[in-house]
């Protein structure tokens, strides 16, 4: 079980998360964050700060946001294992239904 960011952080990237995640688990792409599974250690901290609402527990999940367990799992795959997130720095790409999904018009 994890943490997992959810669409609501697609375009917002708020990154207040990052600033409490005391694992260093929460990777920016190019358009949303995403939480590492193998490194979140299910505190909760980035939760509770997140002002879109956009971070929840896997267990928590209904169903339109299942699928973003998987897609942050994804956005891993093929990584050579991080050792944490502010070291490495924005990666300047999303996984295909991020990268997908229309961009807010503002």
């Amino acid at each position: 079980m994890t943490f997992v960011v959810t669409q609501a952080c697609v375009d917002v990237q708020d990154k207040s998360c990052t600033q409490v995640c005391p694992a260093d688990c929460i990777y920016e792409g190019d358009r949303m964050m995403y939480i590492n599974p193998d490194q979140c250690i299910d505190c909760g901290a980035c939760e509770e700060v997140c002002p879109m609402s956009a971070i929840r527990y896997d267990g928590d999940l209904t169903d339109p946001d299942l699928q973003f367990i998987d897609i942050n799992a994804a956005f891993f795959e093929g990584m050579e294992a991080p050792k944490g997130a502010r070291k490495l720095g924005k990666i300047n790409r999303d996984v295909p239904f991020v990268a997908a999904l229309p961009r807010a018009t503002g």
